[in-house]
Order: structure tokens, then C-alpha cells, then sequence
């Protein structure tokens, strides 16, 4: 047979670079990504420092892990880095430490010392200004006099890894990034990124995770606390049934490891503080579903991946679902780790899962002391998430013709309210001298004017699971 001839064709780096930055990162999942790579490095402590100095500000992630010879880490600068990850490690792409940071700047630099007698520092720094220039797939090899001010004593004489963003374009967005709404800002993005690192490291931070050293992070010098999503500590917390599930795809096998909680209501937490930061950042009703590990790192907080609406009467319900790395092209997890897709069989198999899990946490929701009132409503506001009314579902049934999922009807003894007015078809313009016609009515009555009543019907239908909260305030 003949030799069939090749072409190599390399990439431009430019375009690739410039694609490679839009890959679905925001800030704190970059910062998290890195922090991937401090664990996987057997770190025991984290500093996260963000810096403001207007076109000058940085932000630097510095680890005492076993850090990078030369070789490795000349290496850790190739997209799509060829080595071996073992099946507790974070990373799997060989992308995080180039995608993760150019997503957020245009000049990288790491520094890292291997934790071997008499190891030198190395220093690499990739600059998109030189890419531009050259058009070429080059990095820098520094010495020491020329390491940014920034590296130069964050290690000291131990081992460890440095990594160093400048010229943060993707951060500092104002006009006047020396003015004050650009420290705001960046601010602001250091809280997220503090409260986000608690939240998806807790397992870390806590101390849970079997063979390794709790770790510790600090943002700006300040500690990192664990956020628990499932509120273990809380006396009245309930732990349902753990199971495990096995995943059969053509991607290959697994198991997935479920354990249901059920939170107190607001009367029985320990105190308001407490009750507030169980709220999330999300807050109570996002907060409620699936919290999915990956090897004991969280990529999902919250929701119910499509097998359920959100609902006010289950926000109580949070459910730990938990896989390794083998099932990664199963559950379709993204370069970023901030996105999952469950398997279809696994899908269904939590469906009549999720209905008994939601029974529960609409009891414990019904659960109010008669002796205290409700508490007031706090009033919305801008970004809050609007909390649906509407009964808790206990199952989900096909809507007709839309190849979406409904709730069906619960065992609730407080009717839904009707989909559409009995009267929408008698409201057809509004009189003078009496009152506007709602949102609500004006839709129903636009509907049957047209002749599209049973059209709207599968609207609002499809608008109740896809956003309760939109179909809340318009009055379905």
C-alpha cells in the first residue's frame, strides 16, 4: 500500500490565542483553576493576592507545593501538556494554567522552585503583545534579575509555584482604570473570588479529604472559610438515604456517590447568622438541587440539571452528587470546571429520587413554630432571584408538543392558580377612568382576541418550568 504523504499544519498563534481566551472562564473560575494545580501539587497553603495600581494591577497565586523543574515547566506552558494525572487530581486538559490565566490577562508569568536539594528557581512568562509581534508559539525564559517586583519574595528558599497576571484587560473594563469605580471593582472581584474558593475547595479546607493535609487559603492575607453547603453542623439538619448509582456510557463506567440532606427550617437553625450563610451566594431558592464533585471539588452548586424546577416549598433540599474523573467525558465536564451534563440514565434514575427528596424538604418548609411569626419580607432587590409560589412538584410529566418537562400536579391541598383567566376572553381593552390592565391581562387578552388562547396556554406552561419566577410575577 502506498505512503500516503503528509502536510503539517501548525496554528496560527495569534487567532488560536485569541480564540483560547473565550473559552467560557470568568474570574473566580480562573482563580480556582489555578488553585487546581496548588492542589494537585500537594500544597498546603494558598495566598491569592489582588492588587490594584490602576493599568499596573495584578493578581498573583502563590502555593508551597512540590513545584516544577525546568523541563516541567516549560511544559506546563504547551497547550494541551502531555503528562499522566492520577484519579484524585483536579486537572485533566493539560489547559488550565495558559486558558485559565489568558482569559483574564495578557501577560503570565509563573516562578517555581521543585522541591529537590539545591533546586534553582525557574521562571517562564508567556506576553500576548510578543504573540501578537511574532505571530509564533514563544515564551520567555527569565532569569532572576528580570522576574516582575511581585515574584521576586513570594517563595523565598522553599519550593513552590508562582502565578502572576498582569495587565488584567479582561478585569479592568473602565474607561479610567486609575479611577475609583475600577477599585471598586477590584474589590468586589476579591470577595467573589474568596466567598467562590470557599465554596468549591470546602472539602479541602475542612480538612475532609482522605491522605492529604487540610489546606489552607487566604485572599489579601485574610483566611478562606469553608462554606458547607448541606449545613452538617446544624443539629436539625437531616442526612436521608446515601446510595450509590452505577453509570454505564459508551465514554466508559462509574459509579456516582449520592448523599441527600434536608436543612432546617429558618426557625430551627442555630441562629440568624447561621440561617444567612446557609442562604449561599446564590440564595436560598438557586441554592436548592445537585452539588456536584469532581474528585471532592465542587463544579456545580445548585440546581436540578433539568430533572426539576426550582421552587420555593424544596429550597431546603441539597443533594451531593459525587464522581470521579472516569466519568468526565460521561458528565460532559467543560475546560473551565464550572459545567456539568448528567448521563440520560442517570437522569432518569434520580427522577423518582428527586421526587422523594423534595417531599421531604416540603415538610421540613411546613415545619413553623406557632409561637413566632413569619419574618417580614425583606423588599427585592435588583439582582434577586424572584421566589416561585407555586406548589412543589413531585414528579415531572412531558408538556404536550413542547418536548420539555412540567411539574405535574402535587398532592398540595392549595390549588395552582388557572394558566390562563376564565375571563381573559371578556377582557379586550381597557375603559377610560378604570384601572390598567395587568401584564397578565393584557397578554390573555391580546391571546384571545388573536384567536391564540390554547397557544398561550403552552406558553405559560413552558414558562413555569423554565422560569418560575418570570411566571410568578406576571401572576401564573
Amino acid at each position: 500500500m502506498a505512503v500516503r504523504k503528509t502536510i503539517q499544519v501548525v496554528p496560527r498563534a495569534r487567532r488560536t490565542l485569541t480564540s483560547l481566551r473565550n473559552l467560557g472562564y470568568d474570574l473566580r473560575h480562573a482563580v480556582a483553576d489555578i488553585v487546581d494545580n496548588s492542589v494537585s501539587a500537594d500544597a498546603t497553603t494558598v495566598d491569592v493576592t489582588v492588587h490594584f495600581a490602576g493599568t499596573h494591577s495584578w493578581i498573583r497565586i502563590a502555593d508551597n507545593g512540590h513545584g516544577m523543574s525546568a523541563d516541567q515547566l516549560t511544559e506546563a506552558f504547551r497547550y494541551g501538556s502531555e503528562r499522566e494525572y492520577a484519579r484524585t487530581e483536579l486537572g485533566r486538559f493539560g489547559f488550565g494554567l495558559k486558558s485559565a490565566s489568558t482569559s483574564q490577562c495578557r501577560k503570565l508569568t509563573v516562578v517555581s522552585r521543585a522541591d529537590t536539594p539545591g533546586a534553582p528557581l525557574e521562571a517562564r512568562q508567556l506576553d500576548l503583545a510578543h504573540i501578537d509581534q511574532v505571530d509564533n508559539w514563544e515564551i520567555f525564559e527569565l532569569t532572576p534579575d528580570e522576574l516582575p517586583e511581585p515574584t521576586r519574595s513570594a517563595l523565598g528558599e522553599a519550593s513552590g509555584t508562582v502565578v502572576l497576571w498582569e495587565d488584567l484587560d479582561h478585569v479592568l473594563q473602565y474607561q479610567d482604570p486609575f479611577g475609583g469605580w475600577a477599585k471598586k471593582q477590584l474589590i468586589a472581584c476579591a470577595e467573589d473570588i474568596d466567598e467562590h474558593l470557599g465554596m468549591v475547595f470546602h472539602r479541602f479546607l475542612a480538612g475532609e479529604v482522605a491522605d492529604r493535609q487540610p489546606l489552607r487559603i487566604t485572599v489579601n492575607g485574610t483566611p478562606v472559610e469553608a462554606w458547607d453547603p448541606f449545613c452538617r453542623s446544624e443539629p436539625s439538619t437531616t442526612a436521608l438515604e446515601e446510595e450509590n448509582l452505577e453509570v454505564h456510557s459508551r465514554y466508559g463506567n462509574g459509579i456516582v456517590h449520592l448523599s441527600p440532606f434536608v436543612l432546617p427550617h429558618q426557625n430551627q437553625f442555630s441562629s440568624p447568622t447561621a440561617w444567612k450563610r446557609a442562604s449561599g451566594p446564590k440564595n436560598w431558592n438557586r441554592q436548592q438541587g445537585f452539588y456536584i464533585y469532581r474528585a471532592n471539588r465542587l463544579i456545580q452548586s445548585g440546581g436540578w440539571c433539568r430533572v426539576r424546577a426550582l421552587d420555593e416549598h424544596v429550597k431546603l433540599a441539597r443533594v451531593s452528587l459525587e464522581f470521579f474523573p472516569e466519568l468526565d467525558n460521561a458528565f460532559g465536564v467543560n475546560v473551565a470546571k464550572a459545567s456539568v451534563t448528567l448521563p440520560e440514565d442517570l437522569r432518569h434514575a434520580l427522577n423518582p429520587r428527586v421526587s422523594t427528596w423534595s417531599r421531604a424538604a416540603d415538610a421540613a418548609y411546613r415545619q413553623k413554630q406557632p409561637s413566632q411569626s413569619p419574618p417580614p419580607r425583606r423588599p427585592r432587590a435588583s439582582r434577586a432571584v424572584p421566589t416561585p409560589q407555586v406548589p412543589a412538584p413531585s414528579t415531572v410529566a412531558d408538556v404536550p408538543g413542547s418536548g420539555r418537562k412540567e411539574p405535574s400536579p402535587t398532592r398540595s391541598t392549595t390549588p395552582s392558580p388557572p394558566l390562563i383567566s376564565p375571563h381573559a376572553s371578556a377582557v379586550t381593552a381597557r375603559v377610560p377612568g378604570t384601572a390598567p390592565l395587568s401584564a397578565r391581562q393584557a397578554l390573555e387578552a391580546a391571546a384571545a382576541q388573536a384567536g391564540e388562547t390554547e397557544a398561550l396556554i403552552r406558553i405559560v406552561s413552558n414558562l413555569r418550568f423554565i422560569s418560575p419566577e418570570v411566571a410568578r410575577d406576571l401572576g401564573w
